[in-house]
């Protein structure tokens, strides 16, 4: 006689949830794989050497990164753990690569070396489009993309080039600095090149006109970078001295303020909104600054004990992208920037002079969530305090304005 078939009325009521449960996951997922992760920015990219340099892609989610050994790789990068992928690199550059920038259509990818020479690369096919061997005199330090023709590049002694891409050749060359060009940037209507340099002086350039502008009074220590903010009415350029010099336009012969950044330095700026730039330091430390109220809003990362050697933005404004002497290129989340307001009050400084954190990764190491939750249940504490104290600091304000009538 058969054994009797099993039916699902003669197992337990724990052994049938279980078979449901069961079925239930295989028709979720029929190859049985677990769900991708999904973290809050893309994961640290490890290199083999030092990078220097790093540029986001105008329209896709890829980095490009370059480093002490004159090579240049492109990743694509993802916040799916694990989907950061390495899509190309090159190694054309004999020595040092100080310098990537993207085209603004992201079909070319431009690099400058201490090898004095200029790379036009194409970005699909990973290949060298154009070769400029012998571009300045001097290692080349500083690179801008103008627009979809003009490009210009600065050297160690504070030579300018102006290239054309139409012609192949540069239209202005000029040395007015003493020392090596750190930074540039340009004006909305592609008309005014500013320059930061190692003498301490910012430089003004005509590229419509093609010619010298002025210098800016020499400030305390280098000047390690400019950006253009506040609707291109004020200019900022950080310094080796860890202070930040604001300049009004056109106004450039000297300062109209400053501020002290609290860091070792600050040597590399890169503008989020109109009033909010974030700034990465020697110390490994990556601030968000508002400029006009001057005021340190908070930590944005770090590079634990690693000097800095870049920050870039990302297309959307997400993300903020780090590199430093860890080797090390680190992702962090800036999205919370775009709707930051600083008030003109200005609140008593904690008493530990800690920056308060801006995300989970913003103290501690890489992944060092708890430690980020710990600082922000303590700055929920300092926030409840301060609001406190300005009320009393209102009530006294009133009271002495009262007792003057």
């Amino acid at each position: 006689m058969a054994a009797p078939t099993e039916t699902h009325e003669s197992l337990s009521e724990e052994e049938s949830l279980g078979v449901l449960e069961e079925n239930d996951s295989l028709q979720d997922d029929p190859d049985n794989k677990p769900a991708p992760k999904i973290q809050e920015t893309p994961e640290d990219i490890k290199q083999e050497a030092i990078v220097n340099t790093l540029a986001f892609h105008p329209k896709e989610d890829l980095l490009a990164a370059g480093d002490i050994d004159g090579d240049i790789y492109l990743y694509r990068y993802s916040c799916t753990v694990g989907e950061n992928k390495e899509l190309w690199s090159s190694g054309h550059h004999l020595k040092s690569c100080r310098k990537v920038a993207f085209s603004s259509d992201g079909e070319k990818l431009f690099s400058v070396s201490k090898d004095k020479a200029v790379h036009i690369m194409d970005v699909e096919a990973g290949k060298l489009a154009t070769r400029i061997p012998k571009a300045h005199s001097k290692p080349i330090n500083a690179l801008l993309i103008v627009d979809e023709n003009i490009f210009a590049t600065g050297d160690d002694e504070g030579t300018l080039n102006v290239w054309d891409l139409r012609k192949g050749t540069s239209f202005m060359s000029l040395k007015h600095h003493e020392d090596f060009i750190s930074g540039i940037a340009v004006d909305q209507a592609k008309k005014i090149l500013l320059t930061s340099s190692g003498d301490g002086s910012m430089g003004v350039f005509n590229i419509k006109r093609r010619r010298f502008e002025l210098l800016s009074e020499i400030q305390d220590g280098d000047l390690t970078s400019v950006s253009i903010m506040k609707r291109g009415q004020k200019v900022v350029c950080g310094s080796s001295e860890g202070t930040m010099y604001i300049f009004n336009w056109n106004e450039f012969g000297d300062m109209s303020d400053r501020f002290d950044v609290q860091a070792e330095s600050v040597d590399c700026i890169v503008p989020i909104t109109d009033s909010i730039l974030c700034a990465a330091s020697t110390d490994g430390v990556i601030r968000a600054v508002n400029i006009l109220p001057n005021r340190a809003v908070g930590r944005i990362g770090q590079h634990v004990g690693e000097p800095v050697e870049e920050i870039v933005c990302s297309r959307e404004k997400r993300f903020l992208a780090s590199c430093a002497h860890d080797q090390l290129i680190k992702f962090w989340d800036i999205s919370a920037l775009q709707s930051s307001r600083v008030s003109d009050y200005r609140r008593r400084k904690k008493k530990d002079g800690r920056l308060r954190a801006l995300s989970s990764k913003a103290f501690g190491g890489a992944g060092d969530f708890f430690s980020g939750l710990l600082d922000t249940n303590q700055e929920n504490q300092q926030k409840n305090t301060e609001a406190q104290e300005e009320e009393s600091d209102e009530e006294e304000e009133e009271e002495s304005d009262s007792g003057s009538d």
